[in-house]
């Protein structure tokens, strides 16, 4: 079984970053292979990673919709398999799937329940899986099936992104989802007021830590370079490394 860990915030506060920079630390360390899966419609992780998929999941489920285009004397379940390997980038101990944007019309119930098979197949060959999720989850509650060992809610200093950090801890009861451990991370900042961080603790969010802002990281963003070459001196890199370190001494992440 992998260990699954997924990321999630509001649009801006820097998830995409942290989930890149939590592949890193992760192959740095060994941890390796690495399924990451772009879960967000606005798909941003496979710049940071510097892997490029040629399709979606959303495209393959686009042309199968219905299951009508399968060939004769083709089982259905081989047929999208055949389809979904063309979504996965491979990398050097890391490989990419983007999941995509929502369904449009029509029905995809049968492309759905074979894709969430196949994924289960997919991550199941991973020791680590790392998920960039949109705020809403859509892609946890609706297409995939592994619960979440751990989930990092990445916000910045901002009210409008604590609010959105509240949501979605409480989209995490309302959708029912699987999650053994949730923690936040406060993205581009190294403190917040201790009122605040009482607030958030009431709300029964843990803060794990604090991702300082990063001239090597915009610098990467600039110039289009994988977030997964910054080196080792980074301060975001070393802010990383430190949040997974006192997640993993209390039993947050496997050894």
């Amino acid at each position: 079984m992998p260990f699954v860990i997924a990321v999630a915030g509001k649009g801006g506060t820097g998830k995409t970053t942290l989930a890149g920079l939590i592949v890193r630390a992760l192959r740095r360390a060994g941890r390796t292979p690495i399924l990451a899966v772009d879960a967000d419609p606005n798909t941003c992780l496979d710049a940071a990673l510097g892997l490029v998929p040629s399709r979606s999941v959303s495209d393959v489920l686009d042309d199968t919709k219905g299951m009508r285009n399968v060939p004769a004397n083709t089982p259905r379940t081989v047929y999208l398999e055949y389809q979904l390997a063309d979504c996965l980038a491979e990398g050097q101990g890391v490989d990419l799937i983007n999941m995509g944007r929502p369904e449009g019309a029509g029905c995809y119930c049968a492309a759905n329940h074979l894709l969430r098979e196949h994924l289960d197949r997919l991550t199941g060959a991973y020791p680590y899986v790392v998920m960039d999720n949109a705020a809403g989850m859509e892609h946890l509650s609706r297409r995939t099936t592994r619960d979440v060992d751990l989930l990092f809610i990445v916000s910045d200093a901002s009210n409008a992104g604590l609010r959105a950090a509240r949501r979605i801890r409480a989209l995490v009861d309302e959708l029912n989802l699987s999650v053994r451990e949730m923690h936040l991370v406060i993205n581009r900042a190294e403190r917040l007021p201790a009122p605040v961080e009482e607030a958030l603790r009431a709300d029964g969010l843990h803060l794990a830590g604090f991702v300082p802002e990063d001239p090597l990281v915009a610098a990467c963003e600039l110039e289009g370079r994988p977030l997964v070459d910054l080196p080792d001196d980074a301060p975001a890199v070393q802010a990383v490394g430190k949040i997974l370190a006192s997640v993993q001494t209390a039993g947050g992440v496997r050894r």
